[in-house]
C-alpha cells in the first residue's frame, strides 16, 4: 500500500485537490446553467426562423445559423485567449475559475442551441398544426408543444454539453482557469508529479460518467412515447 501512502502524504492531493475539484464543479455549473438560457431561445429561434418553421425569416436564419456555426467552429482555447480583454473586463481577471466561465459560455452556447434546434425538429408538425388550429399563439407552441415534447431530446443535448464543458474546463486550466486541469498541468505535468496527474484524471472521468449517467436517466424518465 505504498502508493497510497505517497498519495496521502502529497500536499497537492491534500490540499490542493479538494479546492481544485470544487472550482471545477463552479466553472462547469456556471456555464452550463448559463449555456442552458442562452442556448436554448437561441435553437428556439434557428428553428422557428427556418424554412417550414412557426416564422420563417430567410436572412435571420442565415445569419443565426453563421453566428452559430463560426462560435462552434473556434477551438476553446483560441477562443479563452481571444477573449480574455472581454473577460477582464466582465471579471476583473484573467485568472481564476470565475473569469473561465466567460469563455466557457461564449464557446457552449451556440454548441447547445445546435442541439436544441435538433431536438426541437424532431417533433412532428402535425402536434404544432393542431395546437395552431386549437387557437393557440406562437409564444404557446413554442412552450407548451415545442418544448416539451422535444424535453428529452433537450435533456440530452444539455449532457452532452455538460460533458463537453467539463473537458473544456480542463483546458481552461492551462490558461490559469484553476480547478483540475490547472492542477494537473502546474503539479502532474510541470512538476512530474504523476501521481496528481492520474488522481486528476480519473475525478474527471468519473465526473463525466456521473454527469451522462443522471442525464440519460432524466432524459428516459421525461420520455412519454
Amino acid at each position: 500500500m505504498s502508493w497510497l501512502t505517497e498519495l496521502t502524504s502529497n500536499p497537492a492531493i491534500t490540499d490542493r485537490l479538494p479546492e481544485a475539484a470544487v472550482e471545477t464543479l463552479l466553472m462547469v455549473g456556471w456555464s452550463a446553467l448559463l449555456a442552458a438560457l442562452g442556448g436554448l431561445p437561441l435553437g428556439l429561434w434557428l428553428r422557428s426562423s427556418d424554412p417550414g418553421g412557426l416564422r420563417p425569416h430567410r436572412a435571420v436564419n442565415a445569419v443565426l445559423s453563421l453566428v452559430v456555426n463560426v462560435g462552434r467552429s473556434l477551438p476553446f482555447i483560441i477562443l479563452a485567449i481571444a477573449l480574455i480583454p472581454v473577460t477582464r473586463w466582465l471579471t476583473g481577471s484573467a485568472l481564476g475559475w470565475q473569469a473561465a466561465v466567460v469563455p466557457l459560455t461564449v464557446g457552449a452556447i451556440p454548441f447547445y442551441a445546435r442541439l436544441a434546434e435538433a431536438a426541437v425538429r424532431e417533433v412532428p408538425a402535425g402536434k404544432v398544426e393542431a395546437a395552431l388550429l386549437a387557437g393557440a399563439s406562437r409564444r404557446q407552441v413554442l412552450a407548451g408543444v415545442l418544448v416539451r415534447e422535444s424535453l428529452p431530446g433537450l435533456v440530452s443535448g444539455f449532457t452532452v454539453t455538460v460533458v463537453a464543458l467539463v473537458s473544456y474546463s480542463a483546458m481552461a486550466g492551462a490558461i490559469g482557469a484553476g480547478g483540475l486541469g490547472f492542477l494537473a498541468i502546474s503539479y502532474g505535468y510541470n512538476r512530474f508529479q504523476w501521481d496528481v496527474m492520474i488522481v486528476c484524471v480519473v475525478l474527471i472521468v468519473l465526473l463525466v460518467q456521473l454527469l451522462q449517467t443522471v442525464g440519460d436517466l432524466v432524459a428516459r424518465a421525461l420520455d412519454h412515447r
